[in-house]
């Protein structure tokens, strides 16, 4: 083959490369333009602010008791109802926590000062304390857990019938204990706290008169330890059912049915996460439907001082079996109680005087 036939072929291998690889190009532009194709599934996300609640400027505070957060009862409840207000209605939530009652007036007056929109005090313990800031700041408002009679119109006061839910525990216990012995560990002895002791007794004696309520107070809504103590003290009394209105101090209790075998009641919250399999039912107070009620109540304006009373009837106290422990009878003797109490048939007891003239109705 001659140079020129050579040369004649190397350059039309040379121009047919050039073009294969000016074929190519598209494809090596295709990937690049895959992200546009996704562009419209990525920009969804970026429409769901609009399904959430509408941004407020308000701001909400709570001041825990002593207990805290985290005590898996009466300070959580509260939380949670200014959680779901913060969900609902858009409202910024703030807390401090109490480590001493020294606590309650300057945490009351440093919220205050903050111009909060709402600031709700957990616990009867507040009374003094917020009294004086009502006082002091008679614009503001204010909510206060489980107390009343204040007298202040810039106070909501929520409080409950926790006699009727504790009444309703106490069937519970009366029915389903073997050794004719159960429990009941308070927190401090104050009225409040008497009112969960002598509807629990109240409950017992409807159902089983000759059963015996082993009472103690732990002097404290904090110390699990003295809860557990006192619990493995009813236990080796002969209680298998202890019921307790005390705050952190039953975690003390619920530890000690787990360790020992014996059945515990927990309160405020359904408390059977801590030991579903120790935790026989729990005594509901819906602490955070108090708390959330008021919240709305600033946000759509119709804020009023006075008492809310949040009793069976309504809703705000119950009893819950999240672990599945109450057989059906169990549940049917509760429910005919409760159904009694918001009918009005009988008045479950809150003082040891009611509870000394207390005669079980016959359902």
């Amino acid at each position: 083959m001659s140079k020129r036939a050579i040369a004649l072929i190397m350059v039309v291998m040379l121009v047919g490369m050039m073009l294969a690889g000016c074929a190519s190009k598209p494809a090596a532009t295709e990937p690049a333009a895959e992200p546009a194709a996704e562009a419209t599934p990525a920009a969804e996300p970026a429409a769901e602010p609009a399904a959430e609640a509408p941004k407020s400027d308000m701001v909400m505070g709570m001041i825990t008791d002593t207990g805290g957060l985290g005590d898996q009862s009466f300070n959580d409840s509260a939380w949670l109802g200014l959680e779901n207000a913060e969900k609902e209605f858009g409202i910024t939530r703030q807390v401090l926590e109490s480590q001493s009652a020294d606590d309650y007036s300057p945490n009351l007056v440093s919220f205050a000062e903050e111009q909060t929109d709402l600031i709700f005090g957990v616990g009867f313990l507040f009374d003094e304390s917020m009294k004086a800031a009502a006082d002091k700041f008679p614009e503001q408002k204010f909510a206060i857990v489980d107390s009343q009679g204040l007298g202040k119109s810039n106070v909501a006061e929520i409080v409950f019938a926790e006699n009727e839910g504790s009444f309703l525990v106490g069937v519970i216990a009366g029915l389903k204990t073997e050794t004719n012995k159960v429990g009941f560990i308070g927190g401090m002895k104050f009225p409040l706290i008497e009112k969960f002791e002598y509807g629990f007794r109240a409950g017992v004696k409807a159902v089983n008169p000759d059963c015996e309520v082993i009472v103690n107070y732990a002097d404290s809504f904090e110390d699990a330890a003295k809860g557990k103590e006192i619990a493995l003290v009813q236990h080796q009394a002969g209680a298998d059912i202890i019921f307790h209105a005390a705050g952190g101090v039953g975690a003390g209790l619920i530890e000690a049915a787990k360790e020992e075998g014996f059945w515990a009641i927990g309160v405020d919250q359904d408390q059977s996460h801590m030991a579903p399999e120790s935790v026989l039912c729990s005594m509901i107070k819906r602490v955070d439907v108090g708390v959330y009620s008021v919240a709305k109540s600033v946000v759509d304006g119709s804020f009023q001082g006075g008492t809310l009373v949040f009793d069976a009837k309504s809703g705000g106290v119950g009893y819950s079996d999240k672990a599945g422990n109450l057989t059906d009878d169990l549940k049917a003797a509760a429910d005919k109680y409760l159904e009694a109490i918001k009918a009005g048939t009988f008045v479950a007891p809150s003082t040891e005087a009611e509870f000394n003239a207390f005669e079980a109705p016959t359902l």
